[in-house]
């Protein structure tokens, strides 16, 4: 409790903080702090555009990597595809070879 009490009863030096943002520059009386204020508003607007450019670049490119490992994705499952439906086309195919060669050994074996 001791600690609590010294630590509040410590002075705080607060100094004010120029926080850059549109700022409302038609309360400037003189010509040179309204310049002023107006060429700060617009190297704000400069950087957030080119902050917000650079955002959505990295955005934009992080989608295309995404959507060329989907594509690759995607064709390796239509192979996959591909490779099954010829897999399962031969075991038809063999199915009905087995089942028609059976017939064709029964009227044989009735000759005899």
């Amino acid at each position: 409790m001791t600690i609590c009490a010294a630590t509040t009863a410590l002075p705080v030096a607060v100094r004010a903080q120029d926080v850059p943002g549109i700022e409302i520059c038609t309360v400037e009386k003189t010509w040179e702090r309204r310049t002023s204020c107006l060429q700060s508003n617009i190297d704000f607007l400069q950087k957030t555009i080119t902050r917000l450019s650079l955002d959505h670049q990295q955005k934009l490119d992080a989608a295309s990597r995404q959507i060329e490992s989907l594509k690759a994705t995607v064709a390796l499952l239509q192979r996959s595809v591909a490779d099954l439906q010829a897999a399962q086309a031969r075991t038809v195919e063999d199915l009905k070879k087995k089942a028609d060669a059976p017939a064709a050994k029964e009227p044989a074996a009735k000759e005899k």
